[in-house]
């Protein structure tokens, strides 16, 4: 049950700085042109992608331009990265 309960919470942390990551980046940020702004927006999106990835699949879904079997493997990829993305946070976290 500790286990499980480790797993949720790294879920949940982890699609947290996801949507965190997102909203902030677009509020501050331009379309990339550069080659060093690419490289930056690559860098953030990895951060990001969960929950950019969800909310393009659920747009997707409520305008029916994808089958419910797109819609719930694109959530299962992103409840995956925001569990790996909350596993390395954490971790970080506890090294400190």
């Amino acid at each position: 049950m500790h286990g499980l309960l480790i797993i949720l919470f790294a879920l949940g942390f982890g699609f947290t700085a996801s949507g965190i990551t997102a909203n902030i980046y677009r509020l501050l940020a331009k379309k990339p042109e550069s080659i060093h702004a690419r490289i930056v927006y690559a860098g953030v999106m990895i951060l990001a992608g969960p929950s950019v990835l969800f909310e393009n699949a659920a747009k997707s879904f409520r305008a029916k331009k994808c089958s419910g079997i797109a819609f719930w493997l694109a959530a299962a990829v992103a409840g995956y990265w925001s569990i790996a993305l909350g596993f390395f946070v954490l971790d970080i976290y506890v090294a400190r």
